[in-house]
């Protein structure tokens, strides 16, 4: 496999070029913790000199693709959401419109997570999402257990990450597992907003069993619909929160 350009390869550009179609065999056809050929194979296949394929390796690993370790072929990672978490929570951190542009990105992304989970989704997947939902139910009917601490949202984050994997969809995934610290946060504020207009921890939870009744029926049209109205109603707790951190201290209740 020589490399593919149109004419000749400009000096200094052929591990740029290495790089790329090592990055597509990558994604589309190895799975983490693989090990790539050795340096001598890759470059006889690409008919590059060996440095050639070390300056493409590292540049690989530049974009978190390849994990090197002395002495060791390099091995495919795992996908690190890591740079898009960072964005995320800075964002959120400085910009309250941020929770805004990230509920318009969930509404898209979740909608069709819950979409495709129900045509989809393993009897593991299913289990997982039930076992999340029975999360919230337990953290919120223990008598010793405050819902308003992070137990409660983290069966809710858990909830929202399987119906994400059980989409069967890679990129749906790794997308959910970037945002899941911003997520988070966001909880945290929609549950405030939540209260305020005077509802509990059970109406979000059955808004998640509705959600989960939908997924386990196969019925992707409902689901969806089911996860659009959760997030609607969200965005609403959201506003109603932040509304409430707007008012004048002796104003608030």
């Amino acid at each position: 496999m020589s490399i593919s350009t149109d004419g000749e390869v400009p000096e200094g550009s052929a591990a740029s070029v290495v790089a790329d179609q090592l990055a597509r065999q990558i994604l589309t056809e190895m799975t983490p913790g693989t090990s790539l050929p050795s340096e001598a194979e890759l470059a006889l296949r690409f008919e590059v000199s060996r440095l050639t394929i070390r300056e493409s390796v590292k540049l690989l690993e530049g974009r978190g693709l390849l994990e090197i370790a002395k002495g060791r072929r390099a091995v495919v990672r795992e996908p690190d959401g890591a740079a898009f978490t960072d964005f995320l929570t800075s964002v959120l951190r400085y910009d309250p419109k941020g929770l805004f542009d990230l509920m318009e990105v969930r509404m898209s992304l979740e909608v069709q997570s819950a979409t495709l989970a129900a045509k989809r989704a393993s009897r593991a997947g299913t289990a997982a999402i039930e076992h999340a939902l029975q999360g919230m139910r337990d953290a919120a009917g223990d008598p010793a257990a405050d819902p308003h601490e992070v137990c409660f949202n983290d069966h809710d984050l858990a909830f929202h990450e399987a119906v994400a994997l059980a989409s069967g969809n890679r990129v749906l995934g790794y997308l959910f597992e970037g945002m899941a610290p911003a997520l988070r946060e966001g909880f945290t504020v929609s549950q405030r907003g939540h209260e305020r207009r005077g509802h509990t921890v059970w109406d979000t939870i059955a808004d998640h069993e509705r959600i989960f009744a939908c997924i386990k029926s196969g019925n992707g049209r409902a689901a969806g619909e089911a996860m659009r109205l959760h997030l609607k109603d969200t965005e609403r707790d959201m506003r109603a929160a932040l509304t409430q951190l707007a008012l004048p201290q002796t104003s608030r209740s």
